[in-house]
């Protein structure tokens, strides 16, 4: 699949708009460049790639990322009907204990709710330890506060800011190139 430049943008500046107008702050940017010509951000574009790839591609994303992240037995349920369930798996610490983790999958460019956090955690009920909510978009704060309710499963969040960072730390998709640069010290020869 090809993605066009422009239509990344567009992805991007939107996820942008919608994201500003959730949190209900202002940004100001000052930048004299048409919108055709303003760089995306690594980070942006790497984003609008997720957005736009298929639902089960992005559940095999997830698997491989709680791989190699030290997750066992992870597997992606992949079916209809599994209650908000994408996949799981174990994760063991200190060679000592271990939970048994879910996973759901969201590929949005807008804010997931408290409540896709709510019906995630009944899909969990009896199921697993806690639960991991993966989403290319954010979460409100609702979202948050109801992630971390006490007396519930807890869910740990990853948005689309914290998943370009994982896939970068973990080289996954990622190429990353260093560029040396030699710069002149002119007062250095003029000193001789």
């Amino acid at each position: 699949m090809e993605i066009e430049p422009r239509e990344v943008v567009k992805i991007v500046k939107e996820m942008d708009r919608k994201k500003k107008d959730a949190n209900k702050t202002e940004v100001e940017v000052d930048n004299d460049e048409p919108e055709e010509l303003q760089t995306l951000r690594w980070e942006d574009e790497l984003k609008a790639v997720l957005f736009a790839i298929e639902p089960d591609r992005f559940e095999r994303l997830a698997q491989r990322i709680l791989r190699e992240c030290g997750f066992t037995q992870v597997e992606v349920t992949g079916k209809s009907g599994d209650g908000g369930i994408d996949g799981k798996g174990i994760i063991k610490i200190a060679g000592l204990v271990s939970f048994h983790a879910m996973f759901q999958c969201k590929r949005f460019q807008d804010s997931v709710t408290s409540t896709h956090i709510r019906n995630f955690r009944g899909a969990l009920q009896g199921r697993a330890d806690k639960g991991i909510f993966i989403t290319t978009g954010f979460f409100t704060r609702d979202a948050i506060k109801e992630a971390h309710r006490d007396g519930a499963p807890p869910i740990d969040l990853i948005d689309g800011d914290d998943l370009v960072k994982k896939l970068k730390e973990l080289s996954l998709g990622i190429k990353i190139e260093f560029v040396e640069k030699v710069n002149i010290d002119n007062e250095w020869f003029e000193s001789i």
